[in-house]
């Protein structure tokens, strides 16, 4: 198979915001406990949080992480995860059926963000509180001091507001799972109301409004049209969520399912169009992606487990154990968030430890990298800069969820002050490897090239505790320079970067 890819470096799409490359921890399952926090294990710092943990998230570099949900949030109070950890009740979570003992709360999560060096991106609870809860954490999070929720703060051990800028406004409130699930149209009052209220306080916040929780919701995409019509001037972004399954096991039907992803972006980003327009605003709300990750391998399980279960606290759930399979997948949707850089701004991969994540650890033992952390840690390391709009000639597939998929699905960054270019390659072909020529045009002398390649025979090689590096990335030789071009051949079903230095 062959593959002609013409680079330009005047044709591109975006500068991409390096929240593109952002992560979610949610009160769930062992996320947070045996997760981040374990005051136990023998690498727990004097917060109680695991250093193990902390080194591979800093080596993820992912510049936000979401807290606390998800699911979570809508029943959360957030004055629970305060005070002397002696004293903090235990609640009931209903979203997932479990007990929460609030060791950890915003003070234990703020002081485990600077570790592992990611900004905090914090949620309010819009589903059974709403617009006083909101502003009163927001206070307690932000305001320097001198006032009741500040000073309370400052008794509480922080002296400086840890001035986050994103804040979401609820968690999926088109859900009827959701605790406190609201119409659009009520949702849209409050949030709006709500946003109004904040930016009372700090005009300078960025605000993330609840869109669709998939684009398989019955009220998708007028869920959008009405929320946005009510808040399009209070707000920044608009979130969208999407989980990507393989219960039929038919890998090309799977690796075909970004194109969703893709005319998701799309329509949403049609209907912001449309409320600018409709309101002549010159204000342009962009999309934050703020959960999407694979979710299947337990999921069917899970869900039964949960409705036998008496109220555990931080119970095994949704621990995927993610193959080589999921790693094409997670390329792949990463290279729709780099094309579609121009309206996604934030991204989350949801989520971040032990739960549908890229991080597993083993109660006071090891920590190690599931085969998905891999593309998703070169496109953070790497998929920094600009960009582009690439000219790609390749055979295609039909498959259920469109025609005409392409067997490479490929995108290029241009980052100027490192002087490289950088392009994140999936062969889908099953059978045949591929010959992709790079066309580089305006870059200016390739001084070197660089191919890194994750492949494995077997599609759902894991890995385990015992075996952590068995599907991880290797480098290549064998790239060709000839003028301004570049030829690389890849193996059939596999993920590559290209690195080129000018």
């Amino acid at each position: 198979m062959q593959a002609r890819v013409t680079a330009h470096k005047n044709f591109t799409i975006s500068t991409i915001d390096p929240r593109l490359y952002g992560s979610f921890l949610e009160h769930l399952g062992r996320a947070v406990y045996t997760g981040i926090y374990e005051p136990d294990h023998p690498t727990a710092d004097e917060n109680g949080m695991r250093r193990d943990v902390i080194d591979l998230v800093r080596e993820l570099d992912t510049p936000i992480c979401r807290y606390p949900g998800g699911n979570f949030v809508s029943a959360y109070n957030w004055e629970d995860g305060i005070g002397p950890q002696s004293e903090r009740p235990t609640r009931l979570d209903l979203a997932w059926r479990t007990a929460e003992s609030n060791q950890v709360g915003i003070h234990e999560f703020a002081r485990w963000a600077e570790a592992a060096n990611t900004e905090m991106m914090l949620a309010v609870n819009l589903g059974s509180r709403g617009l006083d809860a909101a502003r009163n954490f927001v206070e307690y999070v932000n305001h320097p001091g001198g006032s009741y929720w500040s000073d309370l703060r400052r008794k509480n051990g922080q002296a400086d507001p840890w001035n986050v800028k994103l804040w979401c406004l609820g968690n999926e409130m088109d859900g009827p799972w959701q605790v406190g699930h609201k119409s659009a149209a009520e949702y849209g009052h409050l949030a709006n109301e709500t946003a109004k209220a904040i930016r009372a306080f700090d005009d300078k916040l960025e605000l993330v409004v609840c869109g669709s929780s998939h684009s398989d919701m019955p009220t998708f995409p007028q869920w959008e049209a009405t929320v946005l019509d009510e808040t399009y001037d209070q707000v920044d972004y608009i979130s969208l969520h999407m989980y990507f399954m393989n219960y039929e096991k038919n890998t090309r039907e799977y690796l075909a399912l970004p194109e969703k992803l893709d005319r998701y972006i799309g329509t949403v980003s049609g209907v912001i169009d449309y409320i600018k327009a409709k309101k002549r605003s010159k204000k342009n709300v962009k999309i934050s992606f703020d959960e999407w990750n694979v979710w299947y391998h337990e999921r069917e399980a899970d869900e039964k487990r949960m409705k036998e279960w008496d109220w555990p606290h931080a119970p095994v759930l949704l621990e995927d154990i993610y193959n080589f399979e999921d790693v094409l997948q997670v390329g792949c949707i990463i290279n729709t968030f780099i094309r579609r850089s121009d309206v996604v701004s934030i991204a989350c991969i949801a989520q971040l430890v032990n739960v549908i994540a890229p991080i597993m650890t083993a109660p006071g033992g090891a920590a190690w990298k599931q085969t998905i952390y891999h593309p998703f840690q070169l496109a953070s390391r790497y998929g920094r800069g600009t960009a582009l709009a690439l000219d790609v000639d390749c055979a295609t597939y039909n498959a259920d969820i469109a025609a005409n998929v392409p067997y490479l699905d490929i995108t290029g960054v241009h980052d100027a002050d490192a002087g490289t270019l950088t392009f994140f390659a999936i062969n889908r072909h099953g059978e045949e490897p591929m010959t992709i020529d790079l066309a580089l045009e305006r870059f200016g002398e390739i001084r070197s090239v660089e191919h890194t390649l994750i492949k494995h025979d077997d599609l759902e090689a894991v890995n385990t505790k015992e075996n952590p590096d068995n599907v991880s990335p290797v480098k290549q030789d064998g790239a060709s320079v000839s003028g301004g071009k570049v030829s690389i051949t890849v193996p059939a079903y596999s993920y590559s970067m290209i690195r080129v230095k000018l």
